[in-house]
């Protein structure tokens, strides 16, 4: 039409289009009631909200909502785009599914491995094997008396919570579970107190945990007191009940106001009396991936991470139990201690998603899966780029866009000859060559001797910074029909090992080679048991000279 060379102008159109597109901030989309926090931090990061009148649904990048997606969104998903929740989830986080789970692995694989939780009774159905369990602890003349728990199954937030000795005094009106309490919990200053700990999964197959350094210490805001079992208060650490307490903003001596700590707080006041926190740590992550193993593996799911809350208790010989684990922890502000948290615990599941790179493929290919591709007879297929005026729908211009068109001739030939001569001396590369291109790329002697000698996680031989810049997306002809493979998390294409820091955030599992081969390609958990109970034979602690006092 301007006799300039159709493919010149094809490409000169894509380069500012693709151009605009490298502009575009990250989207983000929100259901209701999602925590205040969440939009806080995404706009901090520079992204934009979803609008749904003015943009499409292949738009956005992160979709974060409290309740399970349907099938149909895990579905549609696009290799840019990233949902914040697995199917089926709830297999750990309702506490009567959590339970059986933890049965089952029990008879499998001994309960000595599986000892992190009380046993739990499934009421109704369980209420015959309790009875048996409460009358044997009963008739015990040489065992303390026992304290028992109950909890309806799919509530939170400490609510209906019923704490007893006598089974005379256990009324419920729905599915409970019923678990021996923990009546030797440790306590600062007399406090009873539980870790909230986060792990964030980002792909269940292969199986990959991080787990957050910093955490939230929760307190109990009235001194612990086993002759006033009905004192909420002093037996739950659930900060929505502690936070109407009496006490709640008094200071409390060796405490102070509130009822939060955290987790470097913590640590730090245990080295003073001498615990070995390490060791301590090491045992709350064991719990936390033999809980995940026992539902293992979730259905296949692609672009989905799940942000757990693990209620963890440490009993005053220094032994950490799992009370549960939560689906949705609570995001919500109520101290300087949670912003202090919860704004940075956002900030680094971000960067762990490591955005920056996958949104490449929003860039290149979104046009591509609104409009389709289109292939002529003598021409390269080419995708389309919405809004690029070519040769050929130029004539189904209004007037008002020929103007344009005319008046811009000049830069657009420009632009296409600078093109041109680009392309000869440098030929187009296309998302198959550049993987050809790193595929074929010899390795530097220094390198492999490093990874071969490189055998254990987290971070053996690699650099966090330099491995943020990786991922392993693989290209396909069709985007349109794109589903993944493997989770983007990986320092290489060739090894697939999992970034083993990012920000907080650290890898625990896989924690050696052979963990990480036993999780691929369906998961072999007994493989990955036997490789725990190496590594748990490692980590035999020293016994605490302090672990039978109570702190403070």
């Amino acid at each position: 039409l301007y006799n300039l060379n159709q493919e010149g102008l094809l490409r000169a159109g894509q380069h500012a289009k693709l151009a605009e597109y490298t502009l575009r901030p990250l989207v983000f989309r929100l259901h209701e009631n999602v925590p205040t926090i969440v939009r806080e931090v995404l706009l901090e990061r520079g992204w934009s909200e979803f609008d749904k009148k003015g943009q499409d649904d292949a738009d956005w990048n992160l979709y974060w909502r409290n309740s399970p997606f349907h099938m149909k969104d895990h579905h549609s998903i696009r290799p840019w785009q990233r949902l914040n929740h697995y199917p089926e989830a709830v297999r750990i986080t309702r506490k009567d599914y959590l339970a059986r789970h933890l049965k089952r692995m029990k008879g499998a694989y001994g309960s000595a491995l599986y000892e992190f939780s009380p046993v739990a009774f499934i009421m109704p159905n369980d209420y015959v094997k309790f009875i048996a369990e409460y009358s044997k602890e009963r008739q015990s003349v040489d065992r303390r008396p026992s304290y028992w728990i109950c909890k309806p199954v799919d509530l939170s937030r400490g609510r209906g919570i019923l704490i007893f000795q006598d089974v005379k005094d256990l009324v419920y009106d729905c599915t409970v579970i019923v678990q021996k309490y923990i009546s030797n919990p440790l306590l600062i200053s007399g406090y009873k107190l539980d870790l909230r700990l986060y792990v964030c999964v980002t792909s269940f197959c292969p199986l990959t945990i991080y787990t957050y350094e910093e955490g939230l210490v929760r307190f109990a805001t009235e001194k612990f007191d086993l002759s006033s079992l009905d004192n909420v208060y002093a037996h739950l650490t659930n900060t929505s009940i502690n936070k109407y307490g009496a006490s709640y903003k008094k200071y409390k001596e060796g405490i102070g106001c509130g009822c939060k700590w955290t987790f470097s707080k913590f640590r730090s006041y245990l080295r003073i009396f001498g615990v070995d926190d390490m060791v301590l740590w090491q045992k709350i992550n064991n719990i936390v991936i033999l809980t995940l193993l026992a539902v293992t593996p979730l259905p296949v799911a692609s672009n989905c991470f799940e942000l757990f809350g693990f209620d963890i208790l440490i009993d005053d010989k220094f032994k950490p139990w799992l009370l549960e684990v939560n689906y949705n922890p609570a995001l919500c502000l109520d101290c300087s201690i949670d912003d202090i948290v919860k704004r940075k615990l956002l900030h680094d599941i971000v960067e762990l998603l490591n955005y920056k790179q996958i949104d490449t493929f929003r860039q290149n290919q979104v046009a591509g899966i609104k409009a389709g591709r289109r292939s002529t007879s003598g021409e390269s297929a080419m995708e389309e780029i919405p809004g690029l005026l070519t040769c050929q729908n130029v004539a189904k211009c209004t007037s008002s866009e020929q103007s344009a068109l005319q008046a811009s001739r000049p830069s657009i030939r420009k632009v296409s000859t600078l093109t041109r001569r680009t392309a000869r001396a440098h030929p187009r590369k296309t998302l198959t060559s550049q993987m050809r291109e790193r595929m074929n790329m010899p390795k530097i002697p220094s390198q492999a001797k490093a990874e071969t000698k490189n055998k254990h996680f987290p971070g053996a031989g690699h650099s966090p910074q330099k491995s943020a810049q990786l991922s392993c997306w693989l290209p396909t002809p069709d985007f349109g029909n794109y589903r993944l493979t493997t989770c983007p998390y990986f320092l290489s294409d060739k090894d697939q090992r999992p970034i083993p820091r990012v920000g907080d955030f650290v890898l625990i599992f896989p924690f050696n080679e052979a963990a990480l081969q036993a999780s691929r390609d369906g998961t072999d958990i007994k493989s990955i048991i036997k490789e725990i109970n190496k590594l748990m034979s490692k980590q035999l602690p020293s016994e605490h000279q302090n672990t039978k006092k109570r702190l403070g």
